[in-house]
């Protein structure tokens, strides 16, 4: 029970560090807005909840002296797996105070950027919060108040990363991996299933349209060809008998 409950805490935490990395990418561009500030703000609160949750069920697992060998292998490798995770949040964190910073919504110094994303952010921050519909109540100097709470919250992640290492002694390179390098990405996992946002750039035509257009331009060019070697026939025929 206890590793199938980590296994929960930490795939619901990768959800939202990844929904929160999909809503720093929009900051910004022509997609930004006091909506998507608000979304970026309880968003990241939730993963720092799911983050503390996950340190201390997996610290009070690691200190049990009476686990077996086999169960301690598998909790070293999901807490290198939460600490990756930790840090690509905290990383996430500091570029979102970078770009709020460059960005000011009320008091703009620059122009947004058409990056060419586009489709709304709600769906990212709902799936995140799992919920249906998001609810914003969010001040409008939500832009220039939450940078100083952002900043005191990354300061605070930080502090948790070196209590993590003091408290709990996991070489990542000394981890087995359960699977090979890139099977994620093999998996036949509907995509559908795994989205996490609707937030797209110019997508590529469907591979089986393009398919179907490229017989379909083969069909039209034997049709042609057979044209012109029927055409040249006729005139030589003519010419010969002239």
């Amino acid at each position: 029970m206890g590793k199938d409950e980590c296994k929960t805490m930490l795939d619901a935490l990768n959800k939202v560090t990844a929904c929160y990395r999909h809503l720093v990418i929009a900051l910004g561009s022509t997609s930004d807005s006091q909506n998507l500030r608000e979304e970026l703000k309880k968003t990241r609160n939730k993963a720092q909840e799911l983050a503390v949750a996950n340190r201390t069920k997996l610290t009070a697992l690691l200190k049990d002296k009476n686990i077996s060998k086999d169960d301690r292998a598998e909790y070293e490798r999901l807490w290198v797996l939460f600490t990756s995770s930790v840090e690509l949040l905290e990383v996430d964190m500091k570029r979102s105070l970078e770009i709020g910073q460059d960005f000011p919504l009320k008091v703009p110094t620059r122009h947004l950027i058409q990056t060419g994303m586009t489709g709304s952010t709600t769906t990212v921050a709902a799936r995140a919060m799992s919920v249906q519909n998001m609810k914003y109540e969010a001040d409008a100097n939500i832009d220039t108040v939450d940078l100083k709470e952002l900043e005191t919250e990354i300061a605070q992640v930080d502090q948790m990363m070196e209590e993590m290492e003091m408290k709990v002694q996991v070489a990542p390179w000394a981890v087995e991996a359960k699977q090979e390098a890139g099977a994620e990405l093999k998996s036949t996992v509907s995509v559908g299933n795994s989205s996490v946002g609707v937030i797209s750039i110019c997508e590529e035509e469907p591979k089986e349209t393009v398919e179907g257009e490229t017989g379909l331009m083969k069909v039209f060019a034997v049709i042609i060809f057979t044209a012109v070697l029927l055409i040249a026939g006729i005139l030589g025929y003519l010419v010969i008998n002239l």
